[in-house]
Parts: C-alpha cells; sequence; structure tokens
C-alpha cells in the first residue's frame, strides 16, 4: 500500500473509524504544493516563538533533562499552570492532583473522552467543530449529538441545547474561544450552558486553548462559573500561546476524582512529554503582561488586515473576535459551488489555499457557503493572498 491510498479505504480499518480519512488540511496542503499557493489553511503559525522560550529549551536539554518524566507532567510546569489559573482567572488547582499535561490539546482531548465516556454514552457538540472530537467520540465508542452554531453570529438557541441532552449524556464538549468562527461564548451563553449541565448532571470538556488570543470582548472560563469547577475539564495548549504548535505541550485543569481518571487514559497513550519543552513552558507561563497584550495587539492587526482584504475581494466575512482564523461567505464570487469545489477551484485558480469547513460539521448545509482562512501568518504572506485573490475575482 502507498502514501496514496486514502486511509478510511484500507481494509484494515476497523469499523468505528471507516468515514475518518485523510484530513482535508492535508488534500488542501498538498494542493498548495502542487498550485505553489499561498496556504492560509492550516493554523500553523507563519512565525517563530519567543527566543526566551527556546533558550530555556536549550539550556533543560543541555542539563540532561532527557529521560523519561512524571507521567502528570514536570513539577516546575504544572505548578507554573497552577499559578496561571490563579493570576488569570482567580481559579485555584493543585499542581500535582489535578493538572496533568499531554501531547497537546488533541491527546488531551482524546483521553478525556476515552477515560469518560464508552459505548452507550452521548456526546454533545457544538458544529462546526474541530475535526479531531468527532473522531475522539468514535474512539471512544459514544454517540455525537450536535448543536448548530448558525453563522454569521454563531449563536445558539438554548432550546437545541436542551434537547440535545438526554438521560445518556455523558457530557458536553465545548470550545470557547470557538474554532473555526471565531466565536467568543458570552456570559450567559456559558450560564444558560451551565445551568443545564448543573440540572442534568453532565460533565463538560472545555476546550480552551484560545484563551491568550482574544481580540474583542474577554474569555471566560466555564470552571470559573458557580458549581462548574468540580464537573469540568478545561484545557488549553502552550503552542497557541506562544507559537511553538509543534513541541505539543496540551494541559488539563480537573479536579482530583476526574483528573484520575484522565491520567490512566493518558499513561498508555504518550505517557510523558519531553522535559526541556516542559520545563520552557514552565518558563513561558510566568511571561509578563506585557507579552500576552502584545501578542493580542499583534494578532488583531493580521486579523482586521485579512478581513479588510477578503471584504476588497468580494468575500462576506465575520469579523472573527478570537483564534486563527476568519470564516467568510464565497457565494458572493460563486453561489453555485459547494465549499469543497470552491476551495480547489481557488486553490487551482487563485493559488490561494483555504479549509472548507463543512468537515467541522455534521449539519453540512450549515457549511457548505463558507471558507476557513488563517491569519497566523506575517503581514507580507497575507498581502500576496490578498493580491491574488483581488486580481482573481476581478475587483
Amino acid at each position: 500500500m502507498g502514501d496514496n491510498v486514502p486511509m478510511s479505504d484500507s481494509p484494515f480499518l476497523a469499523p468505528h473509524l471507516r468515514g475518518f480519512g485523510t484530513t482535508v488540511f492535508s488534500e488542501m496542503n498538498q494542493l498548495a504544493l502542487d498550485h505553489d499557493a499561498v496556504n492560509l489553511g492550516q493554523g500553523a503559525p507563519g512565525f517563530d516563538g519567543p527566543e526566551f522560550v527556546k533558550e530555556a529549551a536549550i539550556a533543560a536539554l543541555r542539563a540532561g533533562e532527557n529521560q523519561y518524566r512524571r507521567s502528570g507532567g514536570e513539577v516546575a510546569l504544572v505548578e507554573a499552570v497552577a499559578a496561571h489559573q490563579r493570576r488569570f482567572y482567580g481559579l485555584g488547582y493543585d499542581p500535582l492532583s489535578e493538572v496533568t499535561v499531554y501531547a497537546g490539546a488533541t491527546e488531551a482531548i482524546f483521553c478525556s473522552l476515552q477515560a469518560l465516556c464508552g459505548p452507550g454514552d452521548e456526546v454533545v457538540l457544538f458544529e462546526p467543530f474541530y475535526d479531531s472530537y468527532l473522531a475522539s467520540v468514535a474512539m471512544a465508542g459514544a454517540t455525537p449529538r450536535v448543536v448548530t452554531l448558525r453563522s454569521p453570529q454563531f449563536g445558539f438557541d438554548p432550546a437545541e441545547l436542551e434537547a440535545a441532552i438526554t438521560e445518556r449524556t455523558r457530557l458536553v464538549l465545548l470550545n470557547t474561544p470557538h474554532n473555526p468562527s471565531g466565536k467568543v461564548f458570552t456570559r450567559d451563553e456559558l450560564e444558560a450552558l451551565a445551568e443545564v449541565c448543573r440540572r442534568r448532571d453532565v460533565l463538560v470538556v472545555s476546550d480552551e486553548v484560545y484563551e491568550h488570543l482574544v481580540y474583542d470582548g474577554a474569555h471566560l472560563s466555564l470552571a470559573a462559573l458557580p458549581g462548574m469547577r468540580e464537573r469540568t475539564v478545561s484545557i488549553s495548549s502552550t503552542g497557541k500561546t506562544f507559537s511553538l504548535t509543534g513541541w505539543k505541550i496540551g494541559l488539563t485543569c480537573a479536579p482530583p476524582a476526574l483528573t484520575s481518571a484522565l491520567r490512566t487514559a493518558h499513561q498508555f497513550v504518550t505517557f510523558c512529554q519531553p522535559g526541556p519543552l516542559q520545563l520552557a513552558m514552565a518558563t513561558a507561563l510566568g511571561a509578563p503582561d506585557t507579552y500576552y497584550r502584545d501578542l493580542i495587539t499583534q494578532y488583531r492587526e493580521l486579523r482586521n488586515q485579512l478581513v479588510s482584504g477578503l471584504t476588497q475581494a468580494g468575500f462576506a466575512v465575520t469579523v472573527p473576535a478570537s483564534g486563527y482564523f476568519a470564516l467568510a461567505d464565497f457565494r458572493p464570487l460563486d453561489a453555485e459551488n459547494d465549499d469543497v469545489t470552491f476551495c480547489r477551484r481557488m486553490v487551482a485558480e487563485a493559488r490561494v489555499a483555504a479549509i472548507p469547513p463543512t468537515s467541522f460539521y455534521l449539519n453540512k448545509e450549515h457549511g457548505r457557503h463558507l471558507v476557513r482562512f488563517a491569519f497566523c501568518k506575517p503581514a507580507s504572506v497575507i498581502d500576496e493572498a490578498i493580491e491574488r485573490l483581488i486580481d482573481w475575482s476581478g475587483r
């Protein structure tokens, strides 16, 4: 079997993973290479992380911190995470019994689902959702139920949330700040969610990896709401905050009973993460307030640049309040095709790559008119993409 065989076509693939083939990211990345396109698809920063963090990793590597590590995470890192939660959210977590380190937030999500769900359980998701969510639910043997965030504002109907939760619901998988819409759930929305979860005795896994990339409004951690700390697994990722996504350092904060369950799964997945990278991230989390403010300023400028350019090129753009991405309605340019066809056409003709977001939906009709662009790129890269799109659209 060669590399060109789609994964979902393998006769050896287990039934619960059929339908989870090569991701749309792989396809669009390859098309970008084939057409020498500007790639605004995958959310990989086009710039490196801060020098002080890299130097801390080099120092730890040279100091010999290179063998197996504590499975729950380096003591220095879990202590830094606990300090971070107090600093930004007023939440107190015991670093040794309530904080755990993973191979990225994706492993944290996976372990949470494997540890907390099983066959017969249901998991409520807000769609569009990060693509690993559905696969993690499937690998746990659970069943997904969705509540749709409808464009352009990406709000949800509390009645739909109530209806989605049944006697079989084990947990709600929340993502705020949200990928791919850039939505930041409001206090009222989170309180509505919290009220239902308390009343129906439902757990929450809260993916908050874009917590420090909020440009309009403010991020509120669900665990800070009354009665939610004891039923919430809060997930974050240092990769987003420090532009070092390839280091794959993810985190959970949860009460001891939930943490014990998560660690049972984690010990059999990756067991531990590289010591030098963990120690460097312990240093990173202690960055001064100016670092976090400058990060927001940098990304807000890139967001505004992309949104302005896409609008000039003829797209109808929802301005994202957070994250790496902007969703644009392409129907002013092409009212006939769906998102996958449009993205293939755009990369071939305009030589700009983006992501068709129907892969983030179960109800695909809600995303077929949208395209997701990443703005975690240098300004010069965004400029080049916009020039190509304006030329292509004839604006």
